[in-house]
Formats: structure tokens, C-alpha cells, sequence
């Protein structure tokens, strides 16, 4: 099937679901990707920190889709935040890959201890003149973060990855990102571990709508206009993630999944986590 793609500031468009590769090694990565580039995906992301961007690399090679079609995400470390940092670390990256440009790059975390992160947005939108990178962004910057990079260059990001699932839902930093033209893309979109997709309010609106409790948490995504890069090296589970646009949520599904949201302290605070 075609994975719907939505168009992002700079002209790009993206896949509105990929596939996540954290935590699999070079190996893993390369017969996840040709599997699921198989049974439809054209997103694949992946990062420095990741530790397979050889195996992604490979896999995209690989699988035979031509490279126009597929668009793969790759992220910056905090070591290398800095303008001319940027670039040397995107230049390794895409040595790993075997790729001449990725489709996305990102600053992984904005580590705002070393102060740096607006100096390593210069570099990636420098990138993005240069062709190495089709479209920049950001991922796990909050509203504070995301203001000083509009303030520095007048640029925003074309996309913020960020943590997010019905129980950390974002209202906050969805709706910053929609005023400013920023793409919402989800990373841990199903939750960790088992806790979303065991939660009984998921299960009973699963069992209604006869998906799974996967399939309805990815639904919720899409219903609020956001994109996800699910993680699974399974191949089974590949296909059920994709199969979600057959169907839709009712308002009252989607007033009980908001019940769910444990609010901001929930999630990862990238004022004190990050690499």
C-alpha cells in the first residue's frame, strides 16, 4: 500500500508512518528495513546514537525501492552541536549510510547545557542549502527551545520528534508546533513497554472496532494530523502498524483516550536528559 505523506515547510514530503530502529544493532536494522520497505513502508529512522546507520544503509540498498522513494531520518549527536560540528557529523553519517543525503536530519536532544543547540540549527539549515539534507528539524525540543531557534534565525523546524502516546499527550507543544508550521512526529507512539496497549480504555475500543489496541493508539496519531515512527523488527507487527487507515475513531473514542494523558511531568525532560 501507499503510506500517505504530508508535505513539511520546505517542500519535502513525508511518510506519515515509518519505521523506528532503536534499539536494533546493524543486522537487525538491515532485515527490518528490506522487511518492511517490502510490505510498504518508505520511512526508515534511524540516528547516530542508534549505532546502525550501516545496517539501515544497507537495508535501504537493499530492498530495491528506488532512493527518490524513500525518505530516511537520521539525527545529530550533542557532541558535534555547532555550525561547522553540523556538517562534519552529517558527512560521517551519510558515509554510514552509503546514502549521498538523508531526507530528514535532526538535532537529536538539545542538550541546553552546552548551549549549543542554536549554533548546530545554523549548521543544519545550512545542510539543507547544501542538498545533503532534503528538510531539517528537531527532536525532544520543547516551546522554550524551539523559541530560540525562531528568534536566532527566523527559520522554525520543519519537524519536532517528540515523545508521545495517549498517556503523555503534548497538548501543548502539538499546539506550538501548529501554530509555527512544525510537523508533529511521534517517537514511542504505542508507549513503552506494555502499558498503552494493555490499558483497558484501548482494549475495549479495540475490541469494538475489532483492531488491535496497537492499531487504534496509531489511529489516534493520524486522528489529531500527527506522524509516528513505530519501533518492531516484526514482521507481523510491521503490517498491523500499517494497516490503520481503514478506519477511524469516534469522538467518543478519542474523549476517552484523552482521559489517559498523565500530563507534561510524564515525559522525558530534555532540560536535564539528552546526549
Amino acid at each position: 500500500m501507499d503510506v500517505p505523506r504530508t508535505k513539511l515547510a520546505g517542500g519535502a514530503r513525508m511518510p506519515v508512518l515509518g519505521l523506528g530502529t532503536w534499539p536494533m544493532d546493524d543486522a537487525a536494522a538491515e532485515a527490518a528495513v528490506v522487511e518492511a520497505f517490502g510490505r510498504g513502508y518508505r520511512l526508515v529512522d534511524t540516528a547516530y546514537a542508534y549505532g546502525n546507520e550501516r545496517g539501515v544503509g544497507a537495508g535501504v540498498r537493499a530492498s530495491g525501492v528506488p532512493r527518490e522513494e524513500a525518505f530516511v531520518t537520521t539525527k545529530l549527536n550533542g557532541e558535534w552541536h555547532g555550525e561547522r560540528e553540523a556538517g562534519d557529523a552529517l558527512r560521517a553519517s551519510l558515509d554510514r549510510l552509503g546514502l549521498d543525503y538523508v531526507d530528514l536530519y535532526l538535532i537529536h536532544w538539545p542538550v541546553p547545557w552546552r548551549d549549543r543547540y542554536v549554533d548546530a540549527w545554523r549548521g543544519l539549515l545550512r545542510l539543507r542549502d547544501e542538498g545533503l539534507a532534503r528538510a531539517v528539524g528537531v527532536s525532544n525540543f520543547k516551546p522554550a527551545h524551539l523559541d530560540r531557534l525562531i528568534e536566532a534565525t527566523g527559520v522554525a523546524p520543519e519537524v519536532n520528534q517528540i515523545q508521545l502516546d495517549p498517556t503523555v499527550a503534548r497538548a501543548a507543544a502539538r499546539e506550538y508546533h501548529a501554530a509555527h508550521g512544525i510537523v508533529t512526529q511521534s517517537w514511542g507512539p504505542i508507549g513503552h513497554g506494555r502499558g498503552v496497549v494493555e490499558h483497558e480504555t484501548v482494549r475495549r475500543i479495540a475490541d469494538r472496532l475489532g483492531r488491535t489496541p496497537a492499531q487504534v493508539v496509531l489511529r489516534w496519531h493520524l486522528d489529531l494530523g500527527l506522524t509516528a515512527v513505530p519501533k518492531t523488527a516484526t514482521p507481523g507487527r510491521m503490517s498491523e502498524n500499517l494497516d490503520v487507515f481503514g478506519f477511524s475513531l469516534t469522538d467518543a473514542d478519542h474523549a476517552d483516550l484523552a482521559a489517559l494523558d498523565r500530563g507534561e511531568d510524564a515525559a522525558t525532560d530534555s532540560d536535564t536528559t539528552g546526549h
